[in-house]
Order: structure tokens, then C-alpha cells, then sequence
């Protein structure tokens, strides 16, 4: 029988406890994941294909063994479809800085990102940089951002504005990010991404200003291909403004129904 501890085949020849198994494989440790479960029963016997993640507290494993707890708390078969997935980003802004942190944290295997300016103090209220990165290019400060987080997600930047005639930067992409604030700037993406690419998916974002209920945000599927997450009408406005709270609620549902359209989850 097979299972894997931090991710290495260990063949067993019969059903054990989780306890006994770690006391022969694997007696130092402080924490213990079971299959995504974190602190599980150890009187549970194991059975063939379980994912055992060990670790102590405060130490940095090796990479084979990071890769494997860093994702030890999601399904092993979707972290697997997660790795081989291409995610394009369009604007990494209050939303695009987000979105690409959320995928990379769950595993999507390459990000394709566009942006053309460059960090301001104004982003930080809501976007994913720091202060030592004002004056920086967008596309540099996430990619140095994301490469702190993990480095099993390639990050392939492109500093240009998105029009129509540019898309193909996104060819390989499953699904494209629309993270625009700009309603010309998301109509030449979204319109020649439709032209060029038909089959792509995008999840775009409309109407995610202010300081209204998160409940006023939603999901909106319009074809086949185009989703839209926000309450489609509230815009930068005299006394409106744009805060973390609420332009964080949009980019965490886009990124998670990016999540589920990649795993098949969405219908």
C-alpha cells in the first residue's frame, strides 16, 4: 500500500494507525496535516493514497517538502489541475494585485500579467505593494511580491497598456482577468479577446467602489465565456472613493470563480 509523507511515496505492507506510521516514518515533528485535515486523530488508519504533511514550527522545510505543505490543506488532485493552469491578468491594481496573490497562494501554475504604470502612494490603500516600491513598475513590484510568497508560480510580466490589437499576450491563458477602472480600457480587452480568442473565459469586474454592503456584490454570467462580478453600478465619484474592504470582496470572488471554472466546479 501506498501513501506519501511531504510528498514522497512510502509503501506500507499493511493498514496502520496514523500514529504508528509516524512513529516509524517520522517521529520529529509538531504538526500534522491528514489529507487537508490539520491535527487529525491519529488512531485513524491510513488507506492507500493518503497524503500524510509533516512539519515543526518555525522551520523552513526543504522545497520538495515546502511545495507539498504549502498546499497541504487543499485536495491533491486539485492542486494538480491548479498547477497545470495559465491565469492572464489584465491590470495589477485593487484588483489584479489581488487576484494574482490569491492564485499564486493556491497553486495556479503560471500567471500572464499587464500593466504599464507604476506604484503611487495612493494604491496602497488597497493594492499589493509596499512603500519601498513606489516609483516601481507594477509588473517588476508583483513579480517580486509573488516570488516572496512561492516559487512555483511562474510570473510572465508584460509592461504595455492592453488594447484590441495586443491581446495575444494572453494566448496561452485558460481564463483572463479583467481588473481595469477604466470602461474603454476593459471594453478594447474584452472586445478583442472575443475577436481573437472565442474560447477563452473572462471574469471581469464592474461597479466595485464605495463603501456599500458586500452583499450588493455578485456574480453575473452573461455568455458562456464572460462573468462579471460587482453590484454593475457604483463608480469613482466626488466623496465615493475606493477602500480595501470592498475592492478586496471583488477580487477574492473573482479569483475564487477563476478557482472554480479552472477545477471543472463551475457550471
Amino acid at each position: 500500500m501506498k501513501v506519501f509523507l511531504n510528498g514522497k511515496p512510502v509503501e506500507i505492507n499493511r493498514a496502520i494507525s496514523l500514529k504508528d506510521f509516524l512513529n516509524k516514518y517520522f517521529s520529529d515533528f509538531d504538526n500534522v496535516i491528514l489529507n487537508t485535515v490539520l491535527r487529525p486523530d491519529f488512531s485513524t488508519i491510513l488507506k492507500e493514497g493518503d497524503r500524510i504533511s509533516v512539519f515543526k514550527k518555525g522551520e523552513i522545510p526543504p522545497d520538495i517538502s515546502l511545495k507539498d505543505l504549502m498546499f497541504a490543506r487543499q485536495p491533491d488532485n486539485y492542486t494538480e489541475r491548479l498547477q497545470q493552469s495559465v491565469v492572464g491578468i489584465a491590470g495589477l491594481g485593487g484588483l489584479g494585485s489581488v487576484i494574482g496573490e490569491n492564485l499564486v497562494r493556491a497553486g495556479v501554475g503560471k500567471l500572464v500579467v499587464a500593466d504599464f504604470d507604476i506604484v503611487e502612494p495612493p494604491n496602497l490603500n488597497r493594492q499589493r505593494y509596499f512603500v519601498h516600491q513606489i516609483g516601481e513598475l507594477k509588473v517588476k513590484a508583483f513579480k517580486e511580491n509573488m516570488d516572496k510568497i512561492s516559487g512555483f508560480t511562474k510570473v510572465e510580466g508584460h509592461i504595455l497598456k492592453i488594447t484590441r490589437d495586443n491581446v495575444e499576450v494572453f494566448k496561452d491563458c485558460h481564463i483572463v482577468a479583467e481588473c481595469f477602472d477604466n470602461p474603454e480600457a476593459k471594453a478594447e480587452l474584452v472586445s478583442g479577446i472575443r475577436e481573437k480568442f472565442p474560447e477563452k473565459v473572462i471574469v471581469a469586474a464592474s461597479g466595485v467602489a464605495g463603501f456599500d454592503s458586500e452583499k450588493t456584490i455578485s456574480v453575473k454570467k452573461i455568455s458562456d465565456k464572460i462573468y462579471i462580478v460587482g453590484d454593475g453600478v457604483s463608480e469613482v465619484r466626488d466623496g465615493l472613493g475606493l477602500v480595501a474592504t470592498r475592492v478586496g470582496v471583488a477580487a477574492s470572488i473573482q479569483s475564487h470563480l477563476i478557482v472554480r471554472i479552472l477545477l471543472g466546479l463551475e457550471k
